[in-house]
């Protein structure tokens, strides 16, 4: 059976996303799947930015759980964009597709 390569090859996560997914390692496919979970199982979507969680939409309302492995995230993109949530406060968002920075910024 060949190993497992790219986004199926587990990779070490950092503490705080470690305690939050329960696990030290993780594939990247099933990290955004457990992240995804949680956020649509809380109903923390919603279609406005910083609007109210209503389970559905393109942003992200941080819980006090979820903001443990945001606030980690300040990367800059291949083509220049930053994404810094550092400062993000318990019930503002995020856009769904700064997911890939989240992850990107909590494994090792």
């Amino acid at each position: 059976m060949a190993e497992p390569k790219g986004l199926s090859k587990p990779v070490k996560l950092k503490s705080d996303l470690a305690a939050f997914l329960g696990a030290s390692e993780l594939p990247r496919t099933e990290i955004t799947q457990k992240l995804w979970d949680y956020i649509k199982s809380n109903k923390l979507q919603t279609r406005t930015e910083n609007g109210q969680p209503e389970n559905a939409g393109k942003f992200i309302v941080a819980d006090a759980k979820l903001l443990t492995i945001l606030k980690n995230t300040n990367t800059t993109s291949k083509t220049g964009k930053v994404t810094d949530l550092r400062n993000l406060k318990e019930g503002e968002t995020i856009n769904m597709m700064q997911m890939a920075s989240v992850v990107g910024a909590n494994i090792e």
